[in-house]
């Protein structure tokens, strides 16, 4: 008797956080389609929709209700990323992955090759981490202090400076191991809303992590690495990110790094911006993005 296996083919979908600039979000949603990858895009609250309406004619994309207002390392950041996660999660659409992605983002492979590759790695988390003890070290003044970052009023940096002289050294946690690096990642819908749930239920965590400053680099890798889910992680998130300008935030790419874009290994890259440069973009269309499925 001859058995013959399915293939389930499942979906994508990809978490898109978007801020600004419509032009470069659209062109990022057609490089990227394909007929198993759905796009919900949480567009900051304090944006218009005006000039983003029109996407939700592109297909299978769709926008986040629940919108927030983001501040840069505030806790609302992790916010309008738990309500992606939630809308995505209850859909009953069954996925995959979980790609988390912002506007300036681009693939850097053939489509086919992405579909592939999500296709062929259920079962796996892929989220980039440091131990923050002993490789990131830096990054403990985020969580061991108070951060105020959400609160724009009058006299919060005094606030907050006199609530740390007294408060001493905050701590994680349930003795939680702290680990952090990229919010960039590819989790699946179960991991994802696991963290999501661990931080929403439970009133200790969810308040530890309400007064630390960007929270989004090392909640999601604190959380899952000090779970039952750490076996199932692979220390790579398949972005070239490049931080050679030692600044807060990563180098904008130009069409200067294109030969380096094509020679890497990795899927997505970050960040590009079309009012510096747009070239670059057009050259991973034509010398990159060249197999794809157009159903």
């Amino acid at each position: 008797m001859n058995v013959v296996f399915e293939t389930i083919i499942m979906r994508t979908a990809h978490l898109v956080l978007v801020h600004k600039n419509a032009i470069q979000l659209e062109r990022l949603l057609n490089a990227m389609h394909h007929c198993k990858f759905d796009f919900y895009i949480h567009l900051d609250k304090k944006v218009s929709m005006k000039d983003f309406v029109h996407l939700q004619n592109l297909p299978n994309v769709y926008f986040i209700k629940e919108r927030v207002d983001v501040k840069w390392g505030g806790y609302s950041l992790m916010k309008a990323t738990f309500n992606g996660i939630n809308e995505i999660c209850h859909t009953n659409i069954e996925y995959n992955f979980i790609n988390f992605m912002t506007g300036q983002d681009y693939p850097i492979k053939p489509i086919d090759d992405i579909f592939t590759f999500f296709q062929e790695n259920v079962g796996y988390e892929f989220i980039k981490y440091k131990d923050i003890l002993s490789d990131w070290k830096e990054a403990q003044s985020r969580y061991k202090k108070y951060h105020l970052t959400e609160f724009r009023f009058k006299g919060a940096t005094q606030i907050e400076r006199v609530l740390n002289y007294f408060s001493g050294e905050r701590k994680m946690p349930y003795g939680y191991h702290p680990f952090g690096e990229s919010v960039f990642s590819m989790l699946s819908p179960e991991v994802a809303l696991f963290v999501v749930d661990t931080v929403l239920r439970d009133k200790k965590i969810n308040s530890f992590f309400k007064y630390v400053w960007g929270g989004d680099e090392f909640l999601f890798q604190t959380i899952i690495l000090n779970s039952r889910y750490m076996g199932r992680v692979i220390n790579n998130n398949f972005r070239y990110i490049d931080w050679s300008e030692q600044k807060a935030n990563p180098k904008v790419l130009t069409n200067v790094d294109f030969e380096r874009l094509q020679k890497s290994a990795m899927l997505f890259a970050r960040k590009f911006d079309v009012l510096e440069d747009q070239i670059v973009l057009d050259n991973i269309d034509a010398k990159i993005l060249t197999k794809r499925d157009r159903q």
